[in-house]
């Protein structure tokens, strides 16, 4: 409890070009070894680099989703070191000025809102893919991913706990996906994040010598690499040691973070600007393009959903976990009769019921069973009370089985809610000429006995009731009895 955790992450993202950054290469992932890498990818002497539009346009979206500032005029650099997935012995990065600085991302901690700031955002190629376990005794080497465009995004050293790094992880994964500039495919390793990590006592203001730990592609792994290299950090200092500043590897089955090289500086990759690529000149024109097909922003819907809607902060978060979650909720209310009072009730339906659904089928709301049109009939009918919210749960899987849209499910079960007054109070007759001493329970002060009765009311109806209708009629009855024998 003497210490205190420090954490920043860089992510590479791969951008959603459908070629790579400096060629006319396929992007597409899965082709055989080798076959989508072109004599620029392979640094064949004489090829030159010609900078995709689409990725510059991507960076700019991203710039303008966390409030940062587009570079006017940003530079590409060769950043030089060797290695045998990279043909060129240098890589093609932004150093100095890269293309976005500044902005952040708000994350949710429970209830709680932090601000993680974010230093920088800049465009390079990837390197290619050294391939281990299919050769005896060899390295393949795989040069398909070389030259595909990524943009690294770096933050500042503002998370203090693993829990944090993967709220901020999470949140901006979701944000990727939803500008659509990212697939966010952590398997084919689209989105994948370095974790540099370091501790320090409690109020002591400098930072601690910080270690790296390289290609984290799943969240779980990414918490349980920081937890431990948090741990393997204060034992060195509290046996008395010092922490080395290194890039370290994650293995996942042993749990344990372990060194794999001393952590390079930047004078040791010598950057230097490119010579075969002018600076990149970004508009105000071309910035206000982008801006205005921008789609709204998940914070932007969050404050949406908690001043407009009424929402608590943990429903307008999960609504804005996707793009698609968040479309799919605003159809429906469009599709609704009930306008704001169904809003509530869809947001609770959307984040839980049709939620469990779609996870319990494997799919998500990009191609979602139930149609946001469907599942508005089936609140309105919630909502004028034809069905109970229990059997509204039956139709939702029903419908999604395609059986058929609410109604027809409905007529077809006899799912109807009584809420015929003459059936009600034959009903509520046999529960009261049965149900003597919850009568008495409740006529001496016992608030579970009436509970007790409606809950009799619906047993005998087949739970084809109307509930808010069965307490009104009882408390009229006991209530009216009460004032007769009294």
């Amino acid at each position: 409890m003497n210490w205190e955790v420090v954490i920043g992450l860089e992510t590479h993202a791969q951008l959603t070009t459908v070629s790579k950054i400096f060629s006319g290469a396929s992007t597409t992932f899965g082709a055989p070894p080798n076959t989508q890498a072109c004599a620029i990818d392979l640094a064949l002497p004489g090829t030159l680099p010609v900078l995709n539009a689409g990725a510059v346009e991507r960076a700019i979206r991203f710039g303008l989703a966390v409030g940062g500032a587009v570079a006017p005029t940003s530079v590409f650099a060769r950043k030089n070191y060797f290695y045998p997935d990279l043909p060129k012995g240098y890589q093609i990065s932004q150093y100095e000025l890269p293309v976005v600085s500044g902005g952040g991302i708000t994350i949710l901690l429970g209830e709680e809102e932090r601000f993680i700031r974010l230093t920088r955002a800049h465009l390079e190629e990837d390197a290619g893919k050294s391939l281990h376990e299919e050769f005896s005794g060899m390295t393949g080497i795989d040069l398909n991913r070389a030259g595909t465009p990524l943009l690294e995004i770096v933050s500042e050293p503002d998370m203090r706990s693993a829990a944090e790094a993967i709220a901020y992880a999470k949140t901006l994964h979701a944000l990727l996906r939803w500008i659509g500039i990212c697939d966010g495919n952590m398997q084919e390793g689209s989105f994948r994040c370095d974790a540099n990590v370091s501790v320090r006592r409690h109020g002591d203001a400098r930072l601690g010598t910080r270690c790296e730990i390289k290609n984290l592609n799943s969240f779980r792994f990414m918490e349980k690499a920081i937890e431990f290299e948090a741990r393997r950090q204060i034992e060195v200092l509290e046996d008395g040691g010092t922490v080395a500043q290194e890039t370290r590897l994650y293995d996942p089955d042993k749990g344990e973070t372990r060194a794999l090289r001393s952590k390079e500086e930047a004078h040791d990759y010598r950057y230097f600007p490119d010579p075969d690529l002018l600076p990149l000149e970004i508009s105000n024109s071309l910035i206000e393009q982008v801006r205005q097909a921008m789609p709204a922003l998940p914070e932007e819907l969050r404050r949406k959903y908690r001043l407009e809607y009424a929402l608590s902060a943990y429903d307008a978060n999960l609504l804005t976990e996707s793009r698609e979650k968040s479309d799919f909720f605003e159809q429906t209310l469009a599709a609704s009769a009930g306008g704001e009072a169904v809003r509530k009730t869809a947001a609770h339906w959307v984040n839980g019921e049709v939620s469990a659904l779609l996870n319990d089928r494997g799919e998500d709301f990009s191609c979602p069973p139930v149609s946001p049109k469907q599942l508005a009939r089936l609140l309105d009918m919630i909502d004028d009370h034809t069905i109970s919210a229990k059997a509204a749960k039956e139709v939702l899987q029903a419908m999604a089985n395609g059986e058929g849209d609410a109604d027809a499910i409905v007529a077809q079960r006899g799912l109807r809610q009584i809420s015929d007054i003459d059936a009600l109070e034959r009903a509520i007759d046999r529960v009261l000429a049965a149900q003597s001493k919850l009568i008495e329970d409740y006529r001496a002060g016992k608030e579970k006995a009436f509970n007790a009765l409606v809950g009799q009311v619906m047993r005998v109806t087949e739970g084809k009731a109307n509930p808010a209708q069965v307490s009104e009629i009882l408390k009229r009855r006991l209530g009216t009895t009460a004032n007769s024998s009294s």
